[in-house]
């Protein structure tokens, strides 16, 4: 193994997966932190899944530990901690704590801080984070229900996270190339500065990034600082070029789809999928707490429907709506109760013969992940930038297809079908 990546939820873990596996790495994407002592696929970069996004700190750091132990003991040579594009924490972890022990852990004199991804419209500016044209705090990110982002400066969002310094690479020493990128990162760890955030606005700087981060033993981000990582294993000879399928088989059998995300990306799929006709069901978080709706009612609607088209569950809803429910019930609980359902539905559906599953929103991904009792995927091909096709090793026979809330065009549920054979 060259690359060990620890990645804070399932559909962040399948992202920067397909970036690996894009750039011609051979990648496998694990559930969970494995056992000790249990065995690694062999692959050029294998990528653990973790459900530790909004998981209590001790139990993030903990579970991120152990996956770092694991791919140190398979032979990672470096490794990227992973977290979302849009930097989804609160001002108490889990983002901090879990790099400041992956540091400790690996003797790390720096780390870099860059979650940009230009082709979802994430990027870095003097250190301050962009979602297209407006800075994070001005975003849907605002309102999310478990991580509401409410700044958009890296430095102090970091910095609330973490004792250590948080130093800042400018755009302009981006430009000057990767050699200046990595005389400022060391003059920085000499300055006792041991975080850095990088600025990044183009696909070409993320490169730049990648290739002055040779060496570093840790990195954090999102997928986009992945995507020149395995040129640096390429220059030394130690990654041959290959080619990427662009279609994935799949088993026969029943499409669905299942959306807990409520962000606005997936908020517009559904409404897309609506419009064209896609059988439907809204799932009501109040219902299942009074038991008037159940899993195996959803299970049974779904496995109802028509197969003409792939079926659409989801518990999706505006910010307003998911405020009240969480207001009569708990933010935890309103929560805990949605994913507990999409658990127990998917593993239902999948006795029930659906093969191709497409699921949004990180939460429900994990949820529908255990609930399935998946522990290793393959990538397959790119739906929409951040997004493939995953195929399941060794659980139940299946594509399925874990996708990031803001991430996906307007028409991403309509259109993923076409990539499998």
């Amino acid at each position: 193994m060259l690359l060990g990546v620890i990645a804070d939820d399932m559909t962040g873990a399948t992202d920067v997966a397909l970036m690996l596996n894009r750039a011609g790495m051979r990648t496998v994407q694990v559930i969970g932190a494995p056992a000790a002592n249990s065995a690694l696929p062999e692959a050029d970069a294998v990528v653990v899944a973790l459900k530790s996004r909004t998981n209590p700190v001790s139990e993030a750091v903990a579970q991120s530990l152990a996956a770092c132990e694991a791919l140190l003991a398979a032979g990672a040579r470096q490794i990227l901690f992973k977290y979302c594009s849009t930097f989804d924490s609160t001002p108490h972890g889990n983002i901090g704590p879990v790099a400041d022990a992956l540091m400790r852990r690996l003797g790390a004199q720096s780390a870099i801080v860059c979650p940009a991804f230009p082709a979802n419209g994430r990027s870095i500016y003097q250190g301050y984070l962009f979602v297209g044209s407006v800075p994070l705090h001005e975003s849907s990110m605002k309102d999310h229900p478990l991580t509401p982002m409410r700044d958009s400066n890296l430095m102090r969002l970091m910095g609330a996270q973490t004792q250590a310094k948080v130093g800042h690479v400018g755009y302009a020493t981006v430009l000057e190339g990767a050699r200046a990128v990595k005389a400022r990162i060391a003059e920085l760890a000499a300055q006792d500065t041991p975080y850095v955030v990088t600025d990044a606005l183009t696909n070409h700087d993320l490169m730049v990034l990648g290739e002055a981060l040779d060496g570093q033993v840790l990195l954090t981000g999102g997928s986009g600082i992945a995507m020149g990582l395995p040129q640096n294993f390429r220059r030394a000879g130690l990654l041959p070029e290959r080619e990427i399928a662009g279609h994935l088989s799949a088993p026969q059998g029943r499409a669905g789809i299942i959306s807990g995300s409520c962000s606005t990306a997936t908020r517009g799929q559904i409404k897309a999928a609506l419009e064209a006709g896609c059988p439907a069901l809204k799932v009501d978080p109040m219902a299942l707490a009074d038991g008037s709706q159940s899993s195996a009612e959803l299970a049974a609607w779904a496995l109802a429907q028509s197969t003409a088209q792939p079926f659409l569950l989801y518990s999706s809803d505006d910010p307003a709506e998911i405020a009240a429910v969480q207001g009569r019930l708990g933010r935890d609980k309103a929560g805990e109760i949605v994913e507990t359902a999409f658990s127990q539905v998917a593993r239902l559906l999948s006795q029930g013969g659906v093969t191709r599953m497409l699921v949004a929103g990180g939460e429900t991904s994990g949820a529908v992940v255990q609930g399935l009792g998946i522990r290793t995927l393959e990538i397959g091909p790119e739906i929409d930038p951040g997004v493939p096709w995953t195929r399941v090793v060794d659980g139940p026979e299946m594509v399925i297809a874990l996708k990031s809330g803001n991430f996906g065009a307007p028409d991403f549920f309509l259109k993923a079908w076409s990539l499998l054979r």
